[in-house]
């Protein structure tokens, strides 16, 4: 089933957030990009890799279009800050490819953001706080099973303190009904 929920916000578009941030292992670094639907909160992509480049935003951005689907006319907007991997002529490329119209963040301004970081903020003030990984494995698995419990359970005060998937269900039925 692919939900649009551009139908249920202002006007006939809708947002994306994607960013990444850091986490420490013994084996060196490991970086994770997500991206966020803004409606909804949810993760709907994403990518965990030893190096920043291009690639790991693309797969991030590639998991959120196979999973949502949406129409290349939609009006989707996808927002990130200025870091050189969204700048990237790959990245825009496939932005374009997928009528996607990118927004960057002003110089300096980390607040037009906030949505992806305040997710990270509470990926490691919930989880990774006081943890140590010995190797990258382990940094995955601890980030792939936060991120599956974001998604299903974790509760939002800006959705009425339901989790993002609840949330998506409640305004999808909402949706339906009222069409009925």
């Amino acid at each position: 089933m692919h939900v649009r929920f551009g139908e249920e916000r202002q006007g006939d578009s809708f947002d994306y957030a994607l960013s990444l941030t850091p986490l420490a292992t013994d084996e060196g670094w490991l970086f994770l990009a997500v991206v966020m639907d803004l409606f909804s909160r949810r993760i709907v992509g994403w990518s965990l890799r030893e190096q920043i480049t291009s690639e790991i935003v693309i797969d991030a951005l590639r998991m959120a279009w196979f999973l949502r689907c949406p129409d290349r006319e939609a009006g989707l907007i996808f927002h990130s800050d200025r870091g050189s991997q969204y700048a990237s002529y790959e990245f825009a490329k496939l932005l374009k490819e997928c009528g996607i119209t990118p927004s960057m963040s002003r110089k300096g301004n980390c607040w037009d953001n906030a949505c992806s970081e305040t997710l990270f903020g509470s990926l490691k003030v919930e989880r990774l706080h006081g943890r140590h990984f010995e190797t990258r494995r382990q940094g995955k698995d601890e980030a792939l099973d936060w991120l599956h419990w974001y998604n299903q359970t974790r509760l939002h005060s800006t959705l009425n303190y339901v989790s993002p998937m609840q949330f998506e269900q409640d305004s999808a039925f909402s949706a339906e009904a009222s069409a009925n």
